[in-house]
């Protein structure tokens, strides 16, 4: 009963991973521009990877192996926002401007006073 149980768990915890790194992949071939899709792959392959470390975890119980997949599953939670963000940070200073957006808005006309 308890191997059903943690094979159901261990299961379900990686097919969620499986998912959400697939809906990351949607997001990084369908998203207009550099800034978008790093925002989608950046968040939800931490998610995914999370999930399906946690799966293997549980899978494989309280052990050496399961503690170095807790390391690893750590060194990816702190790595993966620092390497979006520095793929974010070469992007700006290479010039690359978000689609679709103005950022600097223009002032509004003036209109002359003139002497009538």
């Amino acid at each position: 009963m308890m191997d059903m149980l943690v094979l159901v768990l261990s299961g379900l915890s990686i097919a969620i991973g499986v998912v959400a790194l697939l809906i990351g992949s949607l997001g990084l071939i369908k998203l207009p521009d550099v800034y978008c899709r790093i925002h989608a792959v950046g968040m939800i392959d931490t998610a995914g990877a999370s999930f399906i470390i946690l799966g293997m975890i549980i899978h494989q119980g309280f052990s050496l192996v399961s503690f170095k997949l807790a390391l690893i599953g750590v060194f990816l939670f702190f790595t993966s926002p620092i390497a979006t963000h520095a793929v974010a940070q070469v992007a700006h200073k290479m010039g690359v401007k978000p689609v679709g957006r103005d950022l600097v808005k223009s002032a509004p006309a003036k209109k002359s006073k003139g002497k009538s």
